[in-house]
């Protein structure tokens, strides 16, 4: 009776702090892990699908070529013919080797700063007010950026030079560092984190907040993935629309070393657009492109997280009531 008796509360003590014999991590552990896949799964489908609008986007930014609809599709059947169907997703490959790590912050990094600004502002549990709501996604925006940056430039040299340039990421690396200086690795860090402040802040902003109205309105917790898409669409959009000058001025800081000009600060940079493009055609340069790239991207990116994390909770939960 005595051995049942201790039998019973071993397995009971066992249960209850399943972390401690390796069954399951704790809860705070699971969520920061469920976000950063989640988001890196996210980004790498978001931007895979868009990474021939994306190269094609750049190449115009980056020229002072004319943006129109006509020679945005000239441009990419012509390298079609020339290069081949997947030399449209050149420079993809270091997208990815950004953008996982990128999206994998942002949206782990965004969760975290709603529960921090939640217990801060006292909405622990609860929908952010509008201003802790745009902190947020700009907090999280600035951490992703900060600690991936590099990896935007190589794919920005990558997107707008001929392959026999550059024959993969490493390559770049070595040849910046090497003729440019490791200072090179950061040309364009300012305006990249000024960008991000509003693209990310309002992106996260809008979306969280048409979740939240279309719950108060529907009475659904959870809006379906069709509604999710509309949302991240229309975050997108709205987020890329403000900050879309300083994302010219980025590349063309970025990719100044191979297009032959020396581009040394933000004002500069925007001075001599203007001055040599106007002010709409410069630095609003492939804005149309972006209308119909970024509410793409950003609606399939929003969405792939959520649905992956309801995913992942799911069957975390239905593998729990399995070992019990």
């Amino acid at each position: 009776m005595g051995n049942g008796r201790v039998a019973e509360v071993a397995l009971t003590r066992a249960e209850a702090e399943p972390s401690l014999h390796g069954h399951a991590l704790p809860e705070d552990k699971r969520n920061v892990l469920n976000s950063l896949m989640s988001g890196a799964f996210a980004g790498a489908v978001a931007k895979t699908a868009v990474a021939p609008l994306d190269r094609t986007k750049i190449i115009f930014q980056v020229s002072s070529t004319r943006f129109s609809a006509k020679e945005a599709y000239r441009l990419i059947y012509r390298t079609y013919l020339n290069e081949g169907f997947f030399s449209l997703w050149r420079g993809n490959s270091a997208t990815m080797v950004r953008v996982i790590p990128y999206a994998a912050i942002q949206f782990c990094a965004h969760e975290e700063y709603k529960q921090l600004l939640g217990s801060y502002y006292g909405f622990q549990g609860k929908a952010l007010m509008p201003l802790p709501r745009f902190l947020a996604g700009s907090l999280a925006g600035m951490t992703a950026a900060m600690l991936t940056y590099p990896l935007d430039l190589v794919r920005a040299r990558m997107a707008v030079t001929p392959k026999e340039m550059y024959s993969n990421i490493i390559h770049v690396f070595i040849r910046i560092s090497r003729e440019e200086g490791l200072k090179t690795l950061y040309r364009g860090f300012a305006p990249t984190i000024l960008g991000v402040i509003p693209y990310a802040g309002l992106s996260f902003f809008t979306y969280e907040t048409l979740k939240k109205l279309h719950a108060d309105r529907t009475g659904r917790s959870q809006p379906n993935p069709m509604e999710r898409l509309v949302f991240g669409a229309c975050a997108g959009l709205i987020g890329q629309s403000a900050s879309y000058p300083l994302d010219v001025v980025r590349r063309r800081m970025q990719t100044a070393g191979v297009m032959g000009h020396s581009y040394t600060s933000i004002l500069r940079t925007m001075a001599e657009i203007i001055r040599e493009e106007g002010l709409v055609r410069g630095l609003y340069k492939g804005l149309s492109m972006n209308w119909v790239k970024g509410p793409i991207a950003v609606g399939i990116s929003f969405t792939t997280f959520d649905l992956t994390q309801i995913l992942l909770r799911r069957w975390q939960g239905s593998s729990v009531n399995g070992e019990r």
